[in-house]
């Protein structure tokens, strides 16, 4: 999860708009021009500006992931 100074940053997707947001970042990739705005159009209800700090919450989360910052759950396993 990202830092608290980042919450101030969030807004609201839905699981939707997320599923949205994925596909059209694979479509269109850091070469296409426009791109923020495209992904913002295939997402709808969001500028392209919210997707693009939604994108750099979610990789400052990554990051925070890979380097071993944020612990894994400690799952319990059935028998």
């Amino acid at each position: 999860m990202a830092s608290s100074s980042m919450s101030s940053r969030r807004s609201t997707w839905t699981a939707q708009q997320n599923k949205l947001s994925e596909r059209a970042l694979a479509r269109y990739d850091t070469e296409t021009p426009n791109r923020w705005h495209n992904i913002a159009m295939a997402v709808g209800g969001k500028t392209a500006e919210d997707c693009k700090s939604h994108f750099q919450i979610l990789l400052d989360d990554l990051y925070q992931i890979e380097s071993g910052r944020v612990p894994f759950p400690n799952y319990m396993h059935s028998s």
